[in-house]
């Protein structure tokens, strides 16, 4: 069991490392690091580069962490009675690539969009809980990062209940809390923010002709 989770790690970092936003920055000279937050994420392509940008960004973020949990779940251990745990671990993987890419010293995303594609793989009805919290609470509140914790929160407590308390699933609940205890040390600065009524919300634009302030937008 042990050798499959870390194999399913590993090659979950492999396609989490894969910087969809750098990628399509680079497609128009730009290097998304520099502006805005600084992060590699959907939320700073968005705002640097645009709508077209922000959804190409969106859609490869999704796509990274599809493909491998397929790829794992189904394909290489589709007979294995715990593939649902063994997804779960691919997609925390591709998490920890998409925030932590060795090559760009560690420094990525905030990993949200990889763990909407987690949650999607996961469970249809928590995928469906999820979508419509998070559209509800950026649409009211224009908060991206609020919603994004939101979504997290709901992660883990509906393992808690339907996976922890009702199937007694344990190691599935361990690791959707390391998903939701991730997002928030990723969102660490977003949440002081918050507090303190600072936040950036959405729609807010980062021209690429000026450097922003880093760290002031989730990704």
């Amino acid at each position: 069991m042990i050798w499959r989770i870390i194999l399913c790690l590993c090659i979950g970092y492999a396609f989490g490392c894969i910087s969809t936003g750098l990628i399509v920055g680079k497609t128009k000279n730009v290097d998304i690091r520099k502006y805005g937050s600084g992060n590699v994420g959907t939320t700073n392509a968005l705002r640097t580069l645009g709508v077209k940008a922000g959804l190409v960004t969106f859609l490869g973020d999704i796509l990274k962490c599809v493909i491998p949990v397929v790829l794992m779940k189904y394909v290489v251990f589709g007979d294995v009675d715990y593939r649902l745990l063994l997804g779960l671990c691919t997609g925390f993987g591709d998490v920890l690539g998409h925030n932590f890419p060795f090559y760009l010293h560690f420094k990525g995303g905030k990993g949200i969009a990889v763990m909407a594609a987690t949650i999607l793989m996961f469970d249809l009805r928590l995928a469906a809980i999820c979508l419509v919290t998070f559209v509800a609470v950026v649409a009211f509140t224009r908060y991206v990062s609020l919603g994004s914790l939101i979504v997290a929160l709901e992660f883990f407590f509906f393992t808690l209940f339907v996976y922890g308390i009702r199937e007694q699933n344990w190691p599935v609940l361990l690791v959707s809390a390391l998903f939701a205890s991730l997002a928030f040390y990723t969102h660490r600065t977003n949440i002081k923010r918050l507090l303190a009524g600072t936040e950036n919300k959405i729609g807010k634009k980062a021209a690429v002709t000026d450097k922003s302030e880093k760290g002031k937008e989730n990704a």
